[in-house]
């Protein structure tokens, strides 16, 4: 059953309290609590977080988030729960809470209300007294690797929701999970966000990390699935466009030699946790881009059609995103503000095109965002 107009909306997350540091992580579920806001529909942000064994720096990640919701107008629309370290149970009686006391939670959720479960965050205990669970996966290919193996919530929600756009798409090579999922677009609040002019320079950015500690064997074979693999096809992209200016905002550290290596190419590093390290900051950072290049890790190999709440971002602030290909251009009108590439020189023409023709590639981004990407658009499609 969908929920009712005036049942609660729960936003399930595990991510972002974690990091306080990562302006783009906590865009994420924002997206969500605005547009539930949008669409004048009761919504809670529930973030769980396994606490740092230090009661001290605990409550200041707890000040932190406080804060940063805050920024939004969302500092009565949450509830954190920092459980004990190296508990794996989300057990009520064990937790902290912060924005909203046990009791007041629990009568929130004695009402019935529906939980949308961001990479399965909320778990047992704690996932049972939701009268309607929904699994929104936001990393389509591992989630349905880890699957095979694991429980990842297969057998305890309702539905499943992914923004894995070809999942059962042509040439999809995304593992048989043994759940049926439907998928939707990244959110984004196109109303929140409003083009810009183009920078008087051309920056080309995008944010992430650098290394990767996932440990994926596929057919056989350990794959080297991080970014930094993912750029070495595109590493000379800079040499094509030297009047261009190419960023990557990624954690090295100070004495990484990839610092020395990626910038003998052109590259540009800059610090994510400077540029990026609170919401605002972060959304000042792609507004200040002419557009997002960027290559795709493990999604572009499994052709899920996966596309990034990151690339949302960029589309809505009216900024073209050049992106390797993961197969979801069939879901995409033709003219959306993506350009999808494949190999060094499909990216050059992108990025060219992009500096010439950068007013209507604009325009198509703005307006895909509002059609595809808009935050009410995909939360009515997953609540029914």
């Amino acid at each position: 059953m969908p929920p009712s107009r005036k049942e609660l909306i729960v936003v399930g997350c595990g991510f972002v309290a974690k990091y306080p540091e990562g302006g783009g992580n906590f865009s994420v579920p924002l997206q969500y609590l605005l547009g539930l806001r949008r669409m004048r529909h009761p919504a809670l942000w529930l973030e769980v977080l396994s606490s740092t064994g230090d009661a001290r720096r605990d409550a200041r990640i707890a000040a932190t988030f406080r804060r940063r919701l805050r920024e939004f107008a969302l500092e009565d629309s949450y509830c954190l729960i920092i459980f004990p370290k190296g508990e794996a149970a989300q057990d009520l009686d064990a937790g902290r809470f912060f924005g909203m006391s046990r009791r007041k939670l629990e009568d929130l959720l004695g009402g019935g209300c529906a939980l949308l479960n961001l990479s399965y965050s909320i778990r047992t205990p704690l996932l049972g007294r939701f009268a309607l669970r929904k699994l929104c996966s936001l990393d389509p290919t591992e989630v349905c690797f880890w699957m095979q193996r694991m429980e990842m919530g297969q057998s305890e929600h309702d539905e499943f929701w992914s923004i894995g756009l070809n999942m059962y798409g042509p040439g999809s090579r995304v593992p048989e999970s043994g759940v049926r999922w439907k998928t939707y677009f990244p959110l984004v609040d196109s109303r929140y966000f409003e083009a810009a002019p183009r920078p008087p320079v051309d920056r080309f950015t995008t944010i992430g990390q650098w290394y990767w500690d996932g440990c994926i064997e596929w057919d056989g074979e350990w794959r080297d699935f991080s970014k930094r693999a993912a750029f070495k096809k595109f590493e000379d992209l800079p040499g094509l466009h030297p009047d261009a200016r190419f960023e990557l905002a990624m954690n090295l550290s100070a004495d990484d030699p990839e610092r020395a290596r990626i910038g003998s190419l052109g590259w540009h590093h800059v610090v994510p946790h400077a540029v990026a390290r609170s919401p605002r900051l972060y959304y000042q950072y792609l507004r200040r881009s002419t557009a997002e290049f960027t290559a795709i890790k493990l999604e572009s190999f499994a052709r899920s059609g996966w596309l990034s709440d990151r690339s949302a971002v960029y589309l809505a602030l009216g900024r073209p995103v050049v992106t390797e290909s993961t197969g979801a251009e069939p879901y995409l009108p033709a003219d959306s503000g993506l350009l999808f590439v494949g190999n060094l020189d499909e990216a050059s023409e992108a990025i060219r095109r992009v500096r010439s023709d950068w007013k209507s590639l604009s325009k198509a981004a703005r307006s895909c965002a509002r059609d595809c990407f808009d935050a009410t658009v995909n939360l009515k499609k997953i609540l029914g």
